[in-house]
């Protein structure tokens, strides 16, 4: 099942991440989030598994790698998937706790 997954390459503290990880929840896509070393050069096994070794890293289920800015892994995301029906309710709930 976990293969089947989008596999999120984050951290919590990190605001590239939170706006991706908001992004896939508006889209309604369960994901696995893979909390990262602090430091890029300790990140032996994520930079092996996409290429890099800056956060945030989208993998999609088919191996795709969305890597880069966090508002371009957003656009290509966008490009995939549909938002889901509760995405205007999840964007009211993160603009009340900002």
């Amino acid at each position: 099942m976990t293969d089947q997954l989008l596999r999120l390459y984050q951290a919590e503290w990190c605001p590239y991440s939170r706006l991706v990880r908001q992004r896939l929840t508006e889209l309604g896509v369960p994901f696995i989030a893979l909390q990262v070393e602090a430091e890029p050069e300790q990140r032996a096994e994520m930079r092996e598994a996409t290429g890099t070794d800056t956060i945030p890293v989208a993998v999609l289920p088919d191996g795709t790698v969305l890597t880069g800015e966090a508002e371009e892994i957003v656009r290509a995301l966008d490009l995939r998937f549909d938002e889901g029906p509760e995405a205007e309710r999840h964007r009211e709930k993160a603009r009340s706790h900002s």
